[in-house]
């Protein structure tokens, strides 16, 4: 039995204005839209959302902001906590969990690789000291360290407040030992890694390219009945997606210079810059990639009338 519902995971994106001032209008905009039109299930502060870049004073407002409307929208929020000492992690858990929030989403910190003892210790430390919270790892190599399957078995068995994972690769090893090893948790993984990974049992969707829900909904669908075809047929769109996206944008950017493109659809209004130092996707950048997208894959470019 999965310790977490199956479905689509998206992430929120962040808005700062000409003087990196939190939008709050824009983002509170974003979050109903994608709550109406998209996923119940959305966090703020993976990678995309900036979590590594955020100030103290950043974190509070936004998560409270967040909370707010998820609360108004019927859904639970989900916080992402991204920090090089345990000690922030467990502060901004617990001024979060004052405001309400009960899921969140950790990733290790990235100073240096932790070793086992270590990697056991930060989960106890995390895992353990809010048992009445509910906890998603976000496994990726920024990290220094990727946990294996056989690991996430023996950390759920540690920690039954341990629900599930966030992994974006695509090696058909790990994600087989992710499937057979930690059976318990529930698994999103990337639009690619869901098509394999849904062959040996449930997992779920971490959407990358939230344009076209009912597309991403078709894959997780297809993914639920082993649906081969239907995933293959609508992975090869999703590669034309990326082939496009990267020949508008340059590669090798931080997620959220891409992320931004996809909210921009949605919201015209919606600024593409990040906190520094990390560079942006700019409005040249953007139009290039919705006219070639608009080409190529019409019905993957949001016709709702928001976009000029």
């Amino acid at each position: 039995m999965k310790r977490y519902p199956s479905g689509i995971m998206a992430t929120c994106c962040i808005p700062w204005d000409a003087a990196g001032e939190f939008s709050e209008d824009i983002f509170r905009h974003g979050v109903r839209t994608t709550l109406t039109r998209g996923t119940k299930h959305l966090y703020v502060f993976g990678t995309a959302g900036e979590g590594y870049a955020v100030t103290d004073r950043q974190f509070d407002r936004i998560v409270s902001a967040f909370a707010d409307e998820m609360q108004q929208g019927n859904a639970e929020p989900m916080v992402g906590i991204i920090g090089l000492s345990l000690g922030t992690i467990c502060e901004r858990i617990e001024r979060s969990r004052d405001k309400g929030v009960q899921k969140f989403q950790f990733s290790l910190p990235s100073w240096g690789a932790l070793a086992d003892q270590e990697l056991f210790a930060f989960f106890d430390g995390v895992c353990g000291r809010f048992p009445d919270c509910q906890f998603m790892h976000y496994n990726l190599p920024r990290t220094k360290r990727m946990v294996t399957g056989k690991e996430y078995g023996r950390l759920a068995d540690l920690h039954p407040n341990l629900v599930a994972t966030k992994n974006c690769g695509d090696s058909q090893s790990h994600l087989r030992s992710l499937m057979l090893d930690a059976p318990q948790l529930q698994h999103f993984l990337s639009e690619t890694g869901y098509v394999y990974g849904s062959m040996f049992g449930e997992c779920s969707i971490l959407a990358s390219f939230i344009m076209n829900w009912p597309k991403l909904y078709a894959l997780w669908t297809a993914g639920q009945q082993r649906d081969v075809s239907t995933m293959i047929a609508i992975n090869r769109e999703i590669d034309i997606v990326v082939q496009t996206l990267f020949e508008a944008v340059p590669a090798g950017r931080i997620d959220g210079s891409y992320d931004k493109l996809f909210e921009k659809m949605y919201d015209p209004d919606f600024p593409l810059r990040l906190l520094p130092p990390y560079i942006g996707s700019s409005d040249t950048e953007y139009h290039a990639f919705v006219r070639l997208l608009s080409e190529r894959l019409p019905e993957w470019v949001p016709n709702s009338g928001d976009n000029p």
